[in-house]
């Protein structure tokens, strides 16, 4: 599911930690991935060399720290805005993840800081992987994934099954908030969830591949509470869905909602204490 990830780098925070630990995992091994730096266009011909020299050094560096495979890794090294050349590069390799870091900018920051990420996040279909600098990366075991029945939360519960699969002492847990905006919060309660019901349906899927499952429920606001029931979970990686409902003719205008930190998928990204990895469905 999948076999191509970009993963663009800047120098600085955990993405490349986080593509090694990728790596680690049976489903991803075999997996070609493409490392990105991106010049930002300068005003003088000096500082432009001097960026392009700059940034084939960070290329290098990331190359070196990741210790791939030769035959898996290759590398760009472009100039441009940083926020178009990822959507760019993506689409013309075809991707099947982006990985890159976030500093987990909190609404309009995000607008008056420019941030890379969450533009990319806006505009781009494909699933991505965000990591933030100030959280610790680790190896993935324990796999969380918001449960709600829509069809993008069932892209990461398959995304979820791909990952684990092959993975020893891996655990997929299933996380299913009731929603409570007064903000009333329970406690989180293991649940054995109904054959035909959505959380039932996804027990038995993971069961059948040998993917061994704890399913949990608890109330309160939804972002509030995923962040909260990953955290004490332990989970090693949040997969959420991010349905996008835009009209075909604004699919290409960022969604001010989202911009602004009103969605789910914003609350989430900003403040969950592990790696998320948002799933995209086009509506």
């Amino acid at each position: 599911m999948i076999q191509k990830i970009l993963l663009a780098v800047s120098g600085l925070g955990h993405a490349e930690e986080m593509m090694k630990n990728l790596k680690e995992l049976p489903s991803i091994q075999s997996a070609k991935v493409t490392v990105l730096h991106v010049v930002p266009s300068q005003s003088t011909a000096a500082a432009m060399t001097e960026k392009w020299e700059e940034g084939g050094k960070i290329l290098a560096n990331a190359i070196q720290s990741l210790n791939f495979d030769p035959s898996q890794v290759s590398s760009i090294l472009r100039q441009g805005d940083p926020k178009d050349v990822v959507c760019q590069v993506a689409d013309e390799i075809g991707v099947d993840l982006i990985v890159m870091g976030s500093r987990g900018l909190k609404r309009l920051e995000s607008i008056l800081s420019n941030s890379v990420s969450q533009y990319v996040f806006q505009l781009s279909s494909r699933p991505m992987l965000l990591v933030k600098d100030d959280i610790y990366v680790k190896r993935i075991k324990r796999v969380m994934v918001a449960v709600d029945g829509s069809s993008s939360s069932s892209q990461c519960l398959q995304l979820a099954l791909f990952l684990l699969g092959g993975v020893d002492s891996g655990q997929l847990i299933l996380a299913n908030v009731n929603t409570d905006l007064g903000g009333k919060v329970s406690g989180i309660t293991d649940i054995k969830p109904e054959r035909n019901s959505v959380l039932g349906n996804a027990v038995a899927t993971a069961e059948s591949r040998g993917i061994p499952v704890r399913c949990v429920t608890s109330s309160g606001k939804p972002g509030e509470e995923i962040c909260r029931l990953a955290q004490e979970l332990n989970a090693d990686l949040l997969l959420l869905g991010s349905p996008d409902r835009r009209p075909s003719i604004a699919k290409s205008f960022v969604d001010l909602d989202r911009l602004l930190g009103s969605s789910l998928s914003d609350y989430v990204r900003v403040n969950a204490t592990c790696p998320v990895l948002l799933a995209r469905t086009v509506s």
